[in-house]
């Protein structure tokens, strides 16, 4: 089959890009590397675009895809340009599913939890957006137009994945937007205590990276059209993330809790996985826990250098 994968060099796209080819598929990557690294795709035998996914004329280079796995996006949370962030993530969706609509495509798409804001937990997908910040409000829009494009019909499936706080294998390259469970064991191996807001009781549904791409590929299989969270359905505070490096490296480091600077910072989020696993068959393979033991043990884990 034939795919193109935007932001393949990415965190999340480099990891589905290797996988596809090594499943023997025809993978075509788009990725102006803003954010994204040559070093993610190594060994990758086929075709790298760089180009900007919002105005590259994709309909002249693609005539024929079985799928469109887009992940190109400004994943940065705290960037506050709006105009930038929706010039990505918003024109850069309608780019993609334009081609999809010429070219008869399926759409799978990341959106992103943050859409919920300050929401209830278990975040269900039926619940009003309410994000607190642009890159938020981008996949809230990206959602909108989603669903717009479903009733029209004109995309034979399109699939939104609502990734809660994915870690795993090819993240050391986005620094200090890496995840938690990077930037905690990163200052645990460098002879530091981990350091977190007070008092490490905020949580998070930590999603290990494969799982992520278990719901693609899911996703893809499906043939149908929907929006769904994508976590493990489990809140995990960041203390529990410290004791489970603490075992798995060896250390015994305690918290360093520091004030919280940020108004819009969510204490809780957690993935109602019910519609998941009703529209795509979706049930992780990995605890949290169990996807820091194995990311631990990633080579990309074992190199990478302590901040």
């Amino acid at each position: 089959m034939k795919f193109l994968v935007t932001g393949g060099a990415g965190f999340i796209g480099s990891n589905l890009t290797l996988h596809l080819e090594k499943e023997g598929h025809g993978v075509t990557v788009l990725d102006d590397f803003s954010s994204g690294q040559e070093n993610n795709l190594k060994g990758f035998k086929g075709e790298v675009i760089r180009a900007d996914i919002a105005t590259f004329n994709l309909s002249s280079k693609f005539k024929k895809l079985d799928a469109i796995f887009h992940e190109a996006a400004i994943t940065d949370t705290t960037i506050t340009d709006e105009k930038k962030m929706f010039h990505t993530n918003v024109d850069g969706f309608q780019n993609v599913l334009d081609l999809a609509s010429r070219i008869h495509a399926k759409v799978v798409y990341a959106s992103s939890a943050a859409v919920y804001g300050k929401g209830p937990s278990p975040m269900k997908e039926s619940q009003k957006s309410a994000p607190t910040n642009c890159y938020g409000a981008s996949k809230a829009k990206m959602d909108e137009i989603a669903q717009e494009a479903m009733k029209g019909g004109k995309i034979s499936s399109i699939i939104g994945l609502r990734y809660f706080n994915v870690f795993g294998p090819r993240e050391e390259y986005k620094g200090s937007a890496a995840s938690m469970i990077y930037q905690l064991a990163q200052q645990m191996k460098g002879g530091r205590r981990p350091r977190v807001f007070k008092y490490g009781e905020q949580r998070r549904d930590f999603v290990y990276v494969k799982d992520v791409m278990l719901a693609n590929l899911l996703a893809f299989q499906s043939g149908k059209s929907g929006i769904a969270n994508i976590g493990t359905g489990r809140a995990t505070s960041f203390n529990e993330v410290i004791e489970t490096l603490n075992r798995a490296l060896g250390f015994s480091y305690g918290p360093d809790y520091f004030d919280n600077p940020y108004s819009f910072y969510q204490e809780h989020t957690e993935a109602d996985l019910s519609f998941a696993k009703q529209l795509l068959g979706y049930h992780p393979h990995y605890t949290t826990q169990e996807g820091i033991k194995d990311y631990l043990g990633h080579p990309s884990a074992a190199h990478s250098k302590s901040r």
